[in-house]
């Protein structure tokens, strides 16, 4: 295989959770390959487009869109997902591909559905306990499904070929150095941000007074919400690094004692491979709930503490601060909740899933430890 050029096509993205997991992968194969073409194809957001870029892969932009909500807006969707699908069923045909792995999203559709009709092999990765609508729909014609998570057999379509490998993560996060004298306090609302943990944490962490005294406090908002939580911050009298997007996330977490963050599942194994604890606040209108049903996975492990804003009664910052006095004041919890969380990690995951790809494509799916759901 290394003596021709290998082509994998990775398809979805739109966010960290989805391209993440996919860069890692894609790493793993550029490693294990001499001769390998990997290219990129998504929806064309500048996001995904200069991480692509910053590590040297191909990119290709196609149309598409989420499915409407209104109903004047289907004519739309289905003529930006035709396109899409053209465009992707032209690329295939013009460009020896091997194999397709979709990464979640309605963007990873067009080429995936192309893949299927020209019998490109086609292997997804799921990161969420509960998968989405387009990898449900996708996975009946599969050759492979790698999932983060032991699901229900419900979830996935009769005989879809399920592998539970973890997700896949950047390389850095499992190596942690040792910890400086200064605690810090992490909070993560995603690669984009959320604006309800950019107006409440800072708020909340004013509401634990000296509590917080000797932690750093480190806070990615996303680009819109940046200068309005500097603002904040800045307003309640509290010493923070506030960043629109942290970079270096694999060094962040391993100088981290404790993290405030939504629960993608991207993030969720990124936490577990670093070994830091989590306040988790589930995006409340994230679909199919998977969010939420992420979080209590990790507080039934014991590496996590979930607050569901839909359960609570009056302010969030008031429900961030009671939560987080027991965690910032009890460092034995804290201790426990590492061991907890890094049972749940699975490092090797972008490694596995890189190799079960090769399978794949030399025509030997990999069998150890391969089910089926029923």
């Amino acid at each position: 295989m290394a003596d021709n050029l290998l082509h994998v096509v990775f398809t979805g993205g739109g966010t960290g959770g989805h391209l993440f997991p996919a860069l890692a992968v894609a790493n793993q194969l550029a490693a294990r390959v001499s001769r390998v073409r990997i290219t990129f194809a998504g929806s064309g957001k500048e996001f995904e487009r200069r991480h692509v870029a910053d590590a040297q892969f191909d990119y290709f932009a196609l149309r598409c869109r989420p499915v409407p909500g209104r109903i004047r807006e289907a004519l739309a969707f289905l003529a930006d997902n035709l396109a899409g699908y053209r465009a992707s069923s032209r690329f295939l045909q013009q460009h020896r591909v091997h194999a397709v792995v979709g990464t979640g999203g309605y963007a990873s559709a067009p080429m995936a559905r192309a893949a299927v009709a020209r019998k490109v092999p086609l292997v997804l990765l799921e990161q969420n306990v509960v998968p989405g609508k387009a990898t449900r729909w996708l996975a009946r014609s599969a050759t492979l499904v790698c999932a983060a998570f032991e699901s229900n057999g419900r979830v996935w379509r009769r005989n879809c070929p399920l592998r539970v490998t973890g997700t896949p993560i950047r390389d850095g996060f499992a190596r942690r150095p040792a910890r400086n004298s200064e605690k810090r306090l992490v909070i993560l609302g995603g690669s984009a941000g959320a604006r309800s943990l950019n107006e409440s944490v800072p708020r909340a962490l004013y509401k634990v007074g000296r509590r917080i005294d000797g932690w750093q406090i480190l806070h990615q908002t996303g680009r819109l919400g940046l200068d309005a939580t500097r603002n904040l911050y800045r307003k309640l009298g509290l010493t923070a690094t506030v960043e629109a997007f942290i970079s270096d996330m694999p060094g962040t977490l391993a100088a981290s004692e404790l993290a405030v963050s939504r629960s993608g599942g991207t993030t969720l194994a990124e936490l577990a491979a670093a070994g830091v604890p989590a306040l988790l606040v589930p995006y409340p209108h994230a679909a199919d709930d998977h969010q939420l049903k992420n979080a209590e996975r990790f507080a039934a492990a014991g590496g996590a503490v979930t607050l569901d804003p839909r359960e609570l009664n009056g302010r969030l910052d008031d429900h961030l601060a009671a939560a987080l006095s027991g965690l910032l004041d009890e460092s034995g919890k804290r201790t426990r909740m590492v061991s907890a969380i890094r049972r749940l990690a699975r490092p090797d995951a972008a490694e596995d899933v890189a190799a079960m790809i090769l399978d794949v494509i030399s025509g030997q799916p990999h069998r150890r430890g391969l089910s089926t759901a029923a």
